[in-house]
């Protein structure tokens, strides 16, 4: 049976509209983006699936970019779950810069959450930030394990420079999920540090982004 025959209140569309969006569950809401199914397949049935397969929500859209093959999905549904997810992250990204100033790492933890932790591999970004602390802009830097070896700190110096940065706050993701900082966590995060105190560049946090809440290495001491 397609969607379109079931009862008007059961049917995802109908029902955000009706009843609002925080009604619909996971596999309802990607039914709605999805616009349709496949083969065999309602638009509702493919969203189960497809969370099931991939083990949960988050795993799924975090391998749904457009370039990304995803079983189940062409092209033109990767991309509006893209554009959806882009969407959300601009929103955050909107409300961090009308922040008068950052006062502490949950202020920016939930845009650095949502640009960072979905991703299968690791990233280490820079949240810019001016001499009031408020937000000039955010940068993925590199990719790769976050150490000497890829995180280079000449570049992070240029960087800041070049968005003219009073104070910065790193970010990278563990795509384990597991959000403690390791060794080299730590280590690169006292060179990048010293490198920016040359320069007049604060580094007021790094954040480890992993399944649950940033961890902030400010607040645990490590900075």
């Amino acid at each position: 049976m397609s969607i379109r025959d079931w009862p008007e209140g059961e049917r995802p569309r109908e029902k955000l509209l009706a009843r609002g969006s925080a009604a619909l569950s996971d596999a309802e809401l990607l039914a709605v983006l999805l616009g349709s199914g496949s083969r065999g397949k309602d638009a509702l049935a493919l969203g189960r699936e497809l969370i099931a397969g991939a083990g949960s929500l988050g795993a799924l859209l975090g391998r749904s970019e457009p370039h990304v093959h995803v079983g189940g999905l062409g092209p033109a549904k990767r991309a509006r779950i893209a554009a959806a997810l882009e969407l959300a992250r601009r929103s955050l990204a909107e409300q961090l810069r009308e922040q008068p100033s950052l006062g502490n790492p949950r202020d920016s933890g939930d845009y650095l959450r949502a640009r960072l932790r979905h991703l299968p591999y690791e990233v280490f970004g820079c949240l810019y930030l001016d001499n009031r602390h408020r937000v000039l802009a955010f940068e993925e830097l590199f990719r790769g394990t976050v150490d000497g070896a890829s995180v280079h700190p000449r570049e992070v110096v240029r960087a800041c420079l070049r968005h003219n940065a009073c104070a910065v706050i790193f970010a990278h993701n563990h795509p384990s999920g597991v959000a403690e900082p390791s060794a080299a966590d730590r280590a690169i995060t006292h060179e990048l540090r010293d490198a920016l105190q040359l320069v007049g560049v604060r580094v007021l946090d790094h954040l480890v982004i992993g399944s649950g809440e940033p961890v902030s290495m400010a607040a645990r001491g490590l900075i």
